[in-house]
């Protein structure tokens, strides 16, 4: 079992040398979980298997307002040809604000959240695009409208 682990292990780090990453990639996140519907998404290579995301949510709606900045750091194994696959830890800091609808009782937070990404995208070797499918567990810190933030997104970035 120990000589599995340490091939399989190998075989991961032989994978991602062959790696790239684009050197800019910019544009949106949609989904995201229980905050935010979109985010302005940026992605900076720092190597062909490396790369730091940042996102910025900002939402409005009848009942409340807020916003989220996000920060990851990715490592990126290639599958096949322009599919990758990344993963990372990350961090996120915003603030929210909510009325009832009934009472108008109003409530507001500043919060922190800790976790990673993980998904999968597609570099088109044609066109300057990137598309991605991601999820992005976070554990709040603070005064959190949730204690855990977990959804799916949906990226589309252009690559420059």
């Amino acid at each position: 079992m120990k000589k599995q682990l340490i091939v399989l292990f190998c075989a991961m780090l032989s994978i991602g040398a062959i790696a790239q990453t684009n050197e800019h990639a910019l544009g949106l996140r949609l989904g995201g979980g229980n905050y935010f519907g979109a985010e302005v998404s940026y992605q900076r290579g720092l190597s062909n298997t490396n790369r730091l995301e940042a996102d910025l949510g900002l939402s409005s709606y009848s009942n409340g307002s807020g916003f989220n900045l996000a920060g990851i750091y990715h490592w990126v194994w290639n599958i096949e040809g322009g599919f990758n696959w990344y993963a990372g830890p990350g961090a996120q800091i915003g603030s929210w604000s909510y009325k009832s609808g009934k009472d108008g009782d109003r409530s507001s937070g500043v919060y922190l959240g800790l976790g990673g990404q993980v998904g999968v995208e597609y570099n088109f070797e044609e066109i300057p695009l990137n598309l991605s499918v991601d999820t992005r567990p976070m554990f709040g810190i603070g005064n959190t409208y949730n204690d855990f933030n977990f959804g799916i997104s949906f990226g589309l970035r252009y690559v420059f």
